[in-house]
């Protein structure tokens, strides 16, 4: 019986998890839900953002479903040291997990194409997949300070960081189009360099059959927006990734509606993109759309069940022709919201 960690978190979600942790039932009801403490949430009750009871149920569990972690911009949890910050629990869970493949799919949905920042016709060619490596880079290389006046932060890779996240993108480009764009700054950094090479290497030793290509951030991040179509599987180091996958967010017409799973060699870690909209927090007009379809990515990714996964997505597209909350343009709440996904199922 697969056993699934429910970390709703702060601010919004617990909100929209109730509305996935419903449809994860109704389409897997043999799997048990264990909710435990994360962020700000477990700081108030145990000091820590990432306590060791929630530590241990993470190494136990099958997959990990997460809310959102921190509060506003004024909330006292900005004043704790960082490493009681909510947000250095999400990084402590990260890392204890060694989810180091963040993959977030960036796609349209059907009947919202008017809500997105770009020309109909352009909205409707998009369909890409974004890699991000999670555990290396800027984020989590020691080198760092704050020394007087002066401040340093080392973006750091190995070989063997580059050629694992590499593996994962150039797998999810065998069940696309089998087209891989690799994104660096290599004109200008020397772990640029590396990560060109390493997944040049990569790709001919073992995916030859995929197309690669490697392009540099900057132009990207303008032909993302431009001829978003162009693109299938993006494959980024942290920092870069960080960046064009919220830049990508903007395009469906709200983050309210996009999932993402975190990838490495044991459990997954999924999650909505959206922060803990500490503003609308307690309203009920959070979507939860976002969640409700990590949870589409957690039955295919760790569970191996790829058709349940395709009917909740289905399920998705239906309940948003009628039912849609505030950021979509409705006026439905989020409870409305996943009962017309329930519906629909």
């Amino acid at each position: 019986m697969p056993k699934i960690v429910l970390l709703s978190g702060d601010g919004i979600g617990p909100e929209v998890c109730a509305e996935a942790v419903q449809v994860l039932q109704a389409v897997a009801p043999d799997v048990t839900v264990e909710p435990q403490a994360i962020g700000g949430v477990a700081y108030e009750q145990t000091g820590q953002p990432f306590p060791k009871r929630t530590e241990s149920a993470v190494a136990e569990a099958d997959a990990v479903l997460l809310g959102t972690v921190g509060g506003a911009h004024n909330s006292p949890w900005n004043a704790l040291p960082r490493p009681l910050r909510p947000e250095s629990g999400l990084l402590a869970l990260r890392q204890s997990m060694g989810v180091y493949a963040n993959l977030r799919p960036v796609k349209v949905i059907p009947g919202l194409e008017s809500l997105s920042p770009l020309r109909e016709t352009l909205a409707r060619q998009v369909d890409v997949l974004i890699v991000r490596e999670l555990l290396g880079g800027a984020y989590f290389d020691p080198r760092r300070a704050i020394e007087g006046d002066a401040a340093y932060n080392t973006i750091g890779y190995t070989r063997p960081e580059i050629e694992r996240v590499a593996k994962v993108a150039f797998a999810a480009a065998q069940t696309r189009g089998k087209r891989l764009t690799s994104v660096d700054k290599a004109n200008v950094l020397e772990v640029s360099e590396l990560w060109r090479k390493v997944v040049s290497e990569v790709q001919s030793a073992h995916y030859p059959d995929t197309v690669l290509e490697h392009e540099y951030v900057d132009s990207v991040a303008m032909l993302l927006v431009k001829t978003p179509g162009r693109y299938d599987v993006i494959l980024t180091e942290n920092l870069f990734g960080d960046i064009l996958s919220d830049l990508a967010a903007v395009i469906p017409g709200s983050i309210g509606v996009m999932p993402s799973a975190s990838l490495g060699d044991g459990p997954g870690l999924y999650e909505p993109i959206h922060g803990s909209a500490p503003d609308i927090a307690g309203q009920g007009i959070a979507n939860p759309t976002g969640t409700i379809l990590s949870v589409a990515m957690l039955l295919r990714h760790s569970l191996g069940r790829e058709a349940e996964a395709q009917r909740l997505e289905k399920a998705v597209e239906r309940a948003l022709e009628t039912v849609r909350t505030p950021d979509l343009g409705g006026k439905a709440s989020t409870q409305e919201v996943g009962a017309a996904v329930l519906k629909s199922l």
